[in-house]
């Protein structure tokens, strides 16, 4: 356990939070027993943390042919590659309890190539580590493989997109130093 800050940036109390914000923030810390130290830390802009949060629900629980899992495996194994320790803490949380698999974030953090996920995963993820690293460089051949594995365009859009929100994410959550919550570590074990 430590007492390290939540970021390097001041956090505003629950009490002088905008009412949305702070009703969110609630519902957040009685389904989980935690506040996690995303919600205090993007508090500090409420309206960027509106509209991350407005895009983040939009990319993470979009109905569609990527499972809950999935989309959590691209964002660990992407932050990984953008050295962002809240995130591969985080979202590995909940990758594991999301696969039901304890395991399974730590595979795909490390090496997503080694990792015991199925064909079509690694080619979901070799695509999402393109678009964070390279994306100038996606072109017909990518769409094609991914056609192959049975993605269709709406599931190479929601992969492109979790992967470039998340880069955002990556890089704030590293110029804010946000500690993951110490409760993440055990989660899904």
């Amino acid at each position: 356990m430590t007492n390290a800050p939540v970021s390097r940036f001041a956090v505003p109390s629950l009490a002088d939070m905008p009412e949305d914000i702070r009703a969110r923030i609630e519902a957040v810390q009685e389904k989980s027993g935690f506040v996690p130290n995303v919600f205090l830390t993007l508090a500090h802009r409420p309206d960027e943390f509106r509209a991350f949060f407005a895009y983040h629900d939009a990319l993470m629980d979009r109905p569609g042919n990527l499972t809950k899992a999935e989309r959590e495996m691209i964002v660990v194994a992407t932050s990984n590659a953008n050295e962002c320790q809240y995130c591969v803490v985080a979202h590995g949380a909940i990758l594991r309890i999301r696969a039901k698999n304890p395991l399974i974030a730590d595979q795909v953090a490390v090496n997503y190539r080694k990792a015991d996920i199925t064909p079509r995963q690694k080619a979901m993820l070799d695509f999402g580590m393109k678009v964070s690293a390279r994306a100038q460089e996606v072109g017909d051949q990518d769409f094609a493989a991914l056609h192959d594995h049975g993605f269709d365009d709406d599931d190479i859009w929601d992969i492109a997109a979790i992967a470039a929100f998340f880069g955002m994410s990556n890089r704030l959550a590293n110029v804010t130093s946000m500690r993951p919550n110490d409760e993440f570590y055990s989660m899904g074990r």
